[in-house]
């Protein structure tokens, strides 16, 4: 390895070489995933999982068949979008002959977010300095998955860091949004979101540390699902932060179904995953709980219509509108809550992630080596000399009056284990408050908010709107079993900006939002919203999802996916 900055020469020639195989790869596939999608394919792409299994287990189809019909319009999305980074389908082939035709995932095609260990090939996590490396074993994911029938065939792209809404690297490049290319499928998990939005998936997994799942469901119009800790498998992978648990990262299934999602999650649970990694709760799928939801004939709903820190745009609003509605004609009870300060939880979990001061995820790049742009204002940050440093967080304070960016700003420097300590102290006592809250004076079934405050934004944009997760980041400090359905599309018609908005009043935070907001640029971008219930709830939130589906099918019409072509 050569020393900086003549790594830069390394590094250049990593990212070459992985964007050659990658393109090497897909030239040479069998001629199956490169001719027109035929009825047949129409057939299989129409079909959810649990039919598609059921058909292998009948020996209707064979996992083959289903194999070559998602790999050919994950070619496809790839072209459009770039969502892809390890293209396995040739190995793939062979693990379709050998795959478990009795399982509950039997011959269904599993995507896999780039950092996933399989054996044979790299978790580069978009950094240079992890290409040429292959796994020698799979991860423990990926044993659940091929001992469940599934076959994994593609990795997806992530950002640099995986700090990110969303998904560039120099060693993959840009991916972009199935819906408009001129802005981000979301991240960290956005090649995954880009993918299963255009139809080259069904099924995926992604990993969330602050909205990494969420915002690519919300971005791109997908589904997705925010396990919390201990109920998902998360060993064998590679990461960015390797050692950071002060806001432990989760692995979440995602799909282009609400159907999907549900029977993947049951699936995979299905499969006692405690068996493969020491990290999982041993708690089976509990059908009792799901069928208590089922039967329950009303609900009383907890509405967060802001975070304090930035209020939801005219289209976000709008898409959680539209759901409060469909469940108000239901007949449930509907209030607006308000919570422990969400602004709080921002605080906090900022701090305590990023508690290094950036140090292990900068550790990885080479010299010269392109970082998004979001995180590295961070880094920025974290390295100003505190004497400057807290000047300023008195300008903002004092002289700018904007106590919410100042605050973000007051303790951003790497902290000691004294006091991290101090930090995660905080945290559990916030949780205790949230808790409290919840049962005692609250008493809601579950929660509704928005999953950010803008729709997807354009390319870059994190450099102005990385502080703005505020609706996705506080679950991850609670550990919240959180949901995401797409329910509406960006209208330039009504979705613009009212004519008393003033943008120079805006908190800092709130400012790299709405920079990036325009409803006519934005015109036909996806809009979700986010669906929350307490720690280990996936069975009650997945059902509370579905029952949320079927009051907009009822009274406002369900979300139409975007065609696949």
């Amino acid at each position: 390895m050569l020393l900086p900055p003549f790594d830069y020469f390394e590094h250049r020639r990593a990212c070459q070489q992985k964007q050659l195989a990658r393109a090497e790869r897909i030239v040479g596939l069998p001629s199956p995933y490169l001719t027109p999608i035929s009825s047949q394919d129409r057939e299989i792409l129409s079909k959810p999982v649990e039919e598609l299994v059921q058909d292998v287990h009948k020996n209707i189809l064979k996992p083959i068949d289903i194999l070559r019909t998602y790999g050919k319009v994950a070619v496809r999305a790839h072209e459009k979008t770039n969502c892809l980074t390890e293209i396995m389908i040739p190995e793939a082939e062979t693990w379709a002959e050998e795959a478990n035709t009795n399982g509950p995932l039997a011959g269904i095609p599993v995507s896999l977010k780039d950092h996933i260990v399989i054996k044979g090939f790299d978790a580069s996590v978009g950094y240079s300095c992890n290409t040429g490396k292959p796994y020698a074993q799979d991860g423990s994911m990926v044993r659940i998955l091929r001992d469940a029938g599934a076959i994994p065939y593609v990795k997806t792209n992530v950002p640099t860091t995986l700090l990110s809404f969303e998904s560039t690297n120099e060693v993959w490049g840009r991916t972009k949004n199935p819906h408009n290319m001129k802005y981000s499928p979301g991240g960290s998990s956005g090649g995954e979101g880009a993918l299963l939005a255009y139809g080259g998936s069904r099924i995926g997994i992604g990993s969330d540390v602050a909205g990494s799942v969420r915002a690519p469901a919300h971005f791109s119009g997908t589904y997705s699902l925010r396990c919390s800790i201990g109920r998902w498998p998360k060993m064998g992978m590679n990461t960015s932060t390797p050692g950071q648990e002060g806001i432990p990262s989760v692995f979440s299934p995602m799909s282009r179904t609400l159907e999907d999602l549900v029977y993947f999650t049951k699936s995979m649970i299905s499969m006692k995953p405690w068996n493969y990694d020491h990290t999982v709760h041993p708690i089976e799928w509990r059908e009792n709980q799901a069928e208590e939801i089922k039967q329950k004939k009303t609900f009383k709903v907890g509405v967060l219509r802001t975070d304090g820190v930035v209020d939801p745009a005219p289209a976000c609003a709008r898409g959680l509108d539209q759901v409060v509605s469909a469940l108000r004609a239901e007949g449930h009870e509907v209030v607006d809550v308000y919570p422990p300060s969400p602004y709080e939880a921002l605080v906090i979990a900022s701090q305590l992630l990023c508690s290094d001061g950036g140090k292990t995820f900068s550790s990885f790049l080479h010299s010269g080596e392109w970082n998004d742009p979001g995180a590295a204002q961070l880094a920025f940050y974290m390295n100003v000399p505190r004497p400057i440093k807290f000047l300023y967080y008195l300008w903002m304070k004092y002289v700018r009056r904007d106590a919410i960016w100042a605050g973000l700003l007051r303790y951003w420097y790497p902290k000691s284990a004294f006091e991290q300590w101090k930090w995660a102290a905080k945290r559990e006592a916030y949780k205790a408050q949230w808790h409290d809250w919840w049962q005692n004076e609250a008493q809601i079934d579950f929660m509704l908010t928005p999953p950010n405050a803008t729709p997807a934004v354009p390319h870059d944009g994190m450099k102005d709107a990385v502080s703005s997760c505020g609706y996705t980041f506080l679950f991850n400090l609670l550990d919240y079993t959180c949901g995401i359905i797409p329910v509406t599309h960006v209208d330039q018609s009504l979705d613009q900006l009212p004519a008393t908005f003033r943008f120079k009043d805006l908190n800092g935070v709130a400012k790299g939002a709405y920079k990036q907001y325009n409803a006519t640029d934005m015109h036909g971008l996806p809009v979700g919203v986010q669906v929350v219930g307490q720690r280990l709830q996936e069975e009650k939130v997945l059902t509370i999802m579905t029952r949320i589906e079927e009051a907009l099918i009822k009274h406002g019409g369900k979300y139409e996916l975007l065609a696949i072509e």
